[in-house]
């Protein structure tokens, strides 16, 4: 019996070491301001190389002297005219998993786009999502803006636009050891949430993995308006 609970120990502890082995070889890049992940890039360089999550809403900050230049991603049909400062600019989603070459004036590069992989986060589905709600009682956080939330959100849900969750994360403190179920549209800008509170040390994370309307088109209940 003392040897079988010894191996269970040993068995834990090296599944938290590979675990934690795993995440510190994972590099992310650049930093997220509120709610969006800003690259830095060198436009005079074809060798800008990154890794974001799926589900990131990126952009892009570069030096003032080259101005307004022109990006684009032909693999995801994504391309506009950016500014130096990423808040003058628009946002991108990274919708799928892969690496992607994209130009940004006369420079470029690949952006790589991985699944976040948590021990303490997990991705569900709708009809998983709902088992979850009924039996576990977990905290509802919607990350879409006020307007999506009127539109249909599941019963019990608390509201914090994505944008807004860093500067609020204070309100989620005491949350922070309980189930937290997230959830927005369609799954991206969940998961960017997913990843905040994660960060920030939140133990049990359950992730809507399409969002909001596949909960709706597989016949979970939900409520309108306020």
């Amino acid at each position: 019996m003392v040897k079988q609970f010894l191996l269970l120990v040993f068995v834990i502890l090296y599944a938290s070491v590979i675990s934690s082995q795993a995440e510190d070889s994972e590099v992310i890049s650049g930093e997220i301001v509120t709610g969006f992940r800003v690259l830095t890039v060198d436009p005079a360089s074809k060798d800008n190389y990154f890794t974001v999550y799926r589900g990131d809403y990126i952009k892009f900050s570069y030096p003032e002297e080259f101005t307004s230049l022109a990006f684009s991603m032909e693999a995801l049909k994504l391309g506009d005219m950016l500014s130096p400062k990423p808040e003058d600019s628009p946002f991108f989603k990274m919708k799928a998993v892969g690496s992607y070459d994209y130009s940004l004036g006369e420079g470029g590069g690949s952006i790589t786009v991985v699944d976040l992989v948590r021990p303490n986060y997990t991705e569900v589905t709708a009809d998983e999502a709902a088992d979850i709600l009924k039996n576990l009682k977990p905290f509802i956080l919607d990350v879409r803006t006020p307007e999506e939330y009127q539109q249909v959100h599941i019963e019990g849900t608390h509201l914090i636009p994505i944008q807004q969750l860093q500067a609020r994360i204070g309100e989620l403190e005491p949350r922070k050891h309980e189930d937290v179920f997230i959830y927005c549209a369609t799954g991206n800008r969940s998961t960017v949430a997913s990843r905040i509170l994660a960060d920030q040390g939140f133990k049990r994370i359950y992730n809507l993995r399409y969002g909001v309307y596949d909960w709706v088109r597989k016949g979970h209940p939900y409520k309108t308006g306020r």
